[in-house]
């Protein structure tokens, strides 16, 4: 039986995922950091907790934290940054403009081919840093 919840792939396999399909898992790996995040330091309770995981979650944050991110990044996962980013999405939220939707896209990608790597430390140290940075401004 695979284990899911210990998903570890060799680079050949999750070469074979596209670049979207590494979005789409790494949207739920960091929508799952937001709320363990929230929900660890207290920050928001009942709707605001809602409220405070959206503004975590979307593309705006999402481009921005991107940026701050992307001088950290090996020549490894820059490269899979930038193949999320160049990822060819059809469909933008009316709430976020094609730029940072394409940025958000491409950290999305990064947390699911990370995740797909079982480099939790990793994933955890850019997190951390990614909530540094936001608490910081």
């Amino acid at each position: 039986m695979y284990d899911y919840t210990q998903a570890k792939m060799n680079d050949d396999a999750i070469r074979a995922i596209s670049s979207i399909g590494l979005a789409h898992l790494g949207d739920a790996v960091y929508e799952l950091l937001v709320r363990t995040y929230l929900c660890v330091h207290g920050k928001a309770t009942g709707k605001g907790l809602h409220r405070a995981t959206v503004e975590l979650v979307c593309a705006p944050q999402q481009a921005r934290f991107a940026e701050n991110l992307l001088p950290l990044l090996t020549e490894e996962e820059a490269s899979v940054f930038r193949r999320g980013r160049n990822a060819n999405v059809h469909s933008i939220p009316h709430h976020a403009d094609r730029a940072d939707y394409q940025k958000a896209t491409g950290l999305e990608a990064l947390f699911g081919w990370l995740y797909l790597r079982d480099d939790h430390a990793r994933i955890n140290e850019l997190f951390n840093r990614m909530m540094e940075d936001d608490n910081a401004t």
